[in-house]
C-alpha cells in the first residue's frame, strides 16, 4: 500500500488503512516525500501499530540529507520495527533538489553510487566510515573545513547488515546502475507494454562485475492504480478519473528543458502526445492537456476492470518481472476487496 505525502494537511483515517493493511495480509506500507511531509516520520508513527507489513520509502530523496543521516534514519527505524524497513531512495529532479534543498543536481548517478556506498558501510559497521568521492567526501576537507574531520562508525550496531535498498530510477543508465547495486528498483511508469524497454537496461546491470543481485532475486515495485468495477462505465469513469495525473506527469513536472517523466513517455513511444501535452500544460491549459491522454495509456499503466480482468491485468504484470505493485487505496473496505481477489 502506498500512503504516498502529504498535501495541504495530514491525511485523515491513515490508521484505519495501515490496520486494514495488516490485517489483510499486504506485504509492505509506503510512503513517500516531495517538499512538504518526510518519508521516515509517517512509517515511525503508523507502523508503531503494526507487526508484520514491511515498511518501506518510495523515496527517501537523497539530496534533503547526507548519507550518514539517510543510514540513521533506516537503522533506527529497522530496530524499533525488528528488522522490517525497506529504504527506497531516488534523486528527485533539478528543480527540487536545487530549489529546495540548495545543492548542485549535477551527476546524479555519480552522487546515488555515493550515497549507497556509504550507507551499507554504515550498516555493515566493519570499519570507520570514509568516502573519496566528490560528492560526499568523509571526511569533509573542502572549502571551510577545520581539518578535524574523523572517520567514525555508527554508535549503534545496526540490526540487519542487508537492509533492502531500492531506488527509483527511470533512464537507461540509472535502471542499469540500479541493477547493479541495489536490492530493487522502483520504476514510476512501469507498464506490461513498456516492460520489455527496460530488460536489456536492467541485464547490463546485472551482468556487471560485483553486481549486488540477480534478476531472480531483485525486486521491482510498479505503481499503479487498482480499481474493481463492475460495468464498463464504472471503468470508464475511473479512466477519467485518472488522466489528470498522467497529463501532470507528462506534462506538468519538472522543467520543460529537463523533464525526466517527460522523457520516459518518450521512450515508450510517445513523444509527439508528450510535446503536446507539455506545451499546453507550461501554458496553463491543463484541461486541453488532460483530454488528449488516450484511454489506452491510462489502461496500460493501470489495472482497472473487473474482477476477473484485475487477475488477468495482475498476472500480466507479474510475467513481466513484477514482484510488489504499490497501490493506493482509500479505504478499509478497498483494501478488503483487493486482498480477497489477489491474495
Amino acid at each position: 500500500m502506498q500512503l504516498g505525502y502529504w498535501s495541504a494537511q495530514p491525511p485523515q483515517g491513515v490508521g484505519e488503512l495501515v490496520a486494514a493493511a495488516e490485517d489483510a495480509g499486504f506485504d509492505a506500507i509506503f510512503t513517500a516525500e516531495a517538499w512538504g511531509s518526510d518519508a521516515f516520520t509517517p512509517l515511525a508513527w503508523w507502523g508503531r501499530e503494526t507487526s508484520r507489513v514491511r515498511l518501506g520509502t518510495s523515496i527517501v530523496q537523497m539530496s534533503g540529507r547526507t548519507p550518514a543521516s539517510i543510514a540513521m534514519h533506516a537503522l533506527t527505524l529497522d530496530h524499533l520495527t525488528n528488522g522490517r524497513v525497506i529504504l527506497g531512495m531516488g534523486v528527485s529532479g533539478p528543480q527540487v533538489v536545487e530549489g529546495w534543498y540548495g545543492v548542485p543536481f549535477a551527476k546524479p548517478l555519480a552522487r546515488t553510487r555515493e550515497v549507497v556506498s556509504i550507507i551499507r558501510q554504515v550498516l555493515a559497521r566493519e570499519a570507520p566510515v570514509t568516502n573519496a568521492g566528490p560528492h560526499h567526501p568523509l571526511p569533509y576537507d573542502g572549502p571551510g573545513a577545520v581539518g578535524l574531520g574523523k572517520p567514525l562508525k555508527p554508535i549503534v550496531h545496526p540490526l540487519r547488515v542487508d537492509l533492502p535498498i531500492w531506488l527509483g530510477a527511470e533512464g537507461p543508465k540509472n535502471v542499469a546502475q540500479t541493477a547493479e547495486i541495489a536490492d530493487g528498483w522502483i520504476p514510476i511508469f512501469y507498464t506490461p507494454k513498456s516492460a520489455g524497454m527496460y530488460q536489456p537496461w536492467l541485464d547490463e546491470g546485472f551482468a556487471r562485475p560485483g553486481a549486488r543481485r540477480t534478476r531472480a532475486d531483485f525486486e521491482i515495485a510498479a505503481t499503479c492504480h487498482l480499481q474493481i468495477v463492475e460495468t464498463s462505465a464504472q471503468r470508464q469513469a475511473v479512466i477519467e478519473a485518472m488522466k489528470p495525473f498522467v497529463s501532470l506527469y507528462m506534462g506538468g513536472m519538472g522543467a520543460k528543458e529537463q523533464n525526466f517523466h517527460h522523457q520516459v513517455f518518450t521512450r515508450m513511444g510517445y513523444g509527439e502526445l508528450a510535446d503536446e501535452v507539455q506545451e499546453l500544460y507550461l501554458s496553463g491549459e491543463k484541461d486541453k492537456a488532460t483530454a488528449l491522454i488516450p484511454d489506452e495509456l491510462v489502461d496500460d499503466m493501470h489495472i482497472i476492470g473487473t474482477p476477473v480482468e484485475v487477475k488477468e491485468r495482475v498476472a500480466q504484470w507479474e510475467e513481466t518481472g513484477v514482484t510488489t505493485l504499490l497501490l493506493s487505496c482509500r479505504s478499509a473496505g478497498e483494501i478488503r476487496q483487493i486482498a480477497e481477489l489477489l491474495a
